[in-house]
């Protein structure tokens, strides 16, 4: 079975609704995922925006959440899930804010594509306190078992 991530709240490549970005209430949307291989140890959620700060124009991938040591019996995150709600052992790391937890889409200038990316892996990550994305994206090579990815794209309304 090939591993799959979802939302109830957009399509693979829909607009994400307003209330999961920063001119809503910034909440995470609700994930699923199915098909996670049985030899699994731990899944990695990475949202991330690779067009920013300007689509047309890119110089940088910003980093929206980072995920890691969830349980692999897990099969998704809640709406708005707080850190005190991720499944037990579940880990954050550092998004481009410098702080841990969800912070939605909020581009400076045109539509930009986000990228909720899944990763499921054959260990469990250890002695990373609060890393950030390249550190756990290093901690993870060779270990990777499935991937799943959805993307969803936002443009601020004026």
């Amino acid at each position: 079975m090939t591993l799959i991530i979802s939302s109830t709240a957009f399509e693979h490549a829909g607009a994400i609704p307003n209330v999961h970005t920063c001119q809503g209430e910034d909440i995470s949307p609700a994930l699923t995922w199915e098909g996670t291989p049985g030899d699994t140890r731990s899944l990695v959620l990475i949202v991330d925006d690779p067009d920013a700060p300007d689509p047309q124009a890119p110089k940088m991938t910003w980093v929206h959440w980072v995920l890691y040591n969830i349980p692999p019996a897990t099969s998704g995150l809640a709406e708005s899930i707080a850190s005190a709600d991720l499944p037990p052992g579940t880990k954050e790391g550092l998004n481009d804010w410098k702080r841990t937890g969800y912070g939605g889409p909020c581009p400076p200038i045109g539509r930009h594509r986000y990228f909720f990316k899944l990763y499921a892996l054959d260990t469990t990550l250890t002695g990373l306190g609060t890393p950030t994305k390249p550190q756990v994206e290093a901690a993870m090579r060779d270990h990777i078992l499935a991937t799943a990815e959805l993307m969803g794209t936002y443009q601020k309304s004026r």
